[in-house]
């Protein structure tokens, strides 16, 4: 056995940010016949073992985002954006609709609803955020176009707005809430959150106080694994179900099933 210490007992590998020892020689060898190299290799073999487990054993927590507080105020330039967003998933997994009341915000939590007022003429409007961004310097929300037109800032692309947090509409439909409008008799879960890696959805559905969450793989082009939280449930009952996850997680929308199989 070669002598070389303890490169030569083991190789790294590196998967899911977790080191993997991969032992090439025994760490426990004969009574008998048992070389001072063989020796050495299981030494240096155990104390590395024992060192990285003991890194291991503290495990990192995912952290997810707090309610926006109702009351709070931004106030910044506004961009929109439309085509060719228009039918591709946000980065909260709902499609994107330029025709409804969305916006992008770089921190507030998905499904917060903000009130938006152009500083210029004074016309508000009420958005929910469904994604992220804008990424460019000074601005602080990208708007849907129909936000952008509510607004009367299409045609000058931006504006100087005042965001402010607000409770969530008592009249918005619960239709808005959906990531397509059914067409069809059927049935409805929540989405708790989407990710672009499959290890943090996972975690996520570990710290969810829900017996029937789920992981589902990215469907249709979508890159985003989506966490699912209920199973074939009436629109009200999602509805109700998406309260409570929000309440746990910080966001929730509901969403056809059949659309996320």
């Amino acid at each position: 056995m070669d002598t070389g210490g303890a490169a030569s007992c083991w190789a790294n590998k590196t998967m899911s940010s977790r080191i993997v020892l991969v032992f090439t020689c025994p760490i426990f060898g004969a009574r008998t016949h048992m070389s001072l190299g063989g020796l050495t290799c299981s030494f240096a073999c155990v104390l590395t073992w024992m060192v990285l487990s003991a890194g291991c054993a503290r495990r990192s927590t995912v952290q997810f985002p707090t309610p926006a507080r109702v009351g709070s105020t931004e106030t910044g330039i506004a961009s929109w954006y439309g085509v060719p967003y228009h039918g591709r998933p946000s980065a909260s997994g709902e499609i994107f609709d330029m025709e409804k009341l969305t916006a992008a915000h770089r921190a507030l939590p998905f499904q917060t609803w903000v009130e938006v007022t152009n500083l210029s003429n004074g016309k508000q409007v009420d958005v929910r955020i469904t994604d992220r961004g804008p990424f460019v310097h000074d601005r602080i929300i990208d708007l849907s176009l129909a936000a952008a037109r509510q607004l009367d800032m299409v045609r000058t692309g931006t504006a100087r707005v005042k965001l402010k947090v607000i409770v969530p509409p008592a009249t918005a439909s619960a239709a808005n809430a959906l990531d397509n409008p059914p067409t069809s008799a059927g049935g409805y879960a929540v989405q708790a959150g989407a990710f672009s890696d499959r290890a943090r959805a996972e975690a996520f559905r570990q710290s969810l106080a829900y017996s029937d969450a789920r992981v589902k793989e990215p469907q249709d082009g979508s890159r985003l694994w989506r966490v699912l939280v209920g199973h074939a449930l009436t629109l009200p009952a999602a509805t109700a179900l998406a309260g409570d996850v929000t309440k746990a997680a910080g966001q929730a929308m509901v969403v056809r099933e059949d659309a996320t199989q």
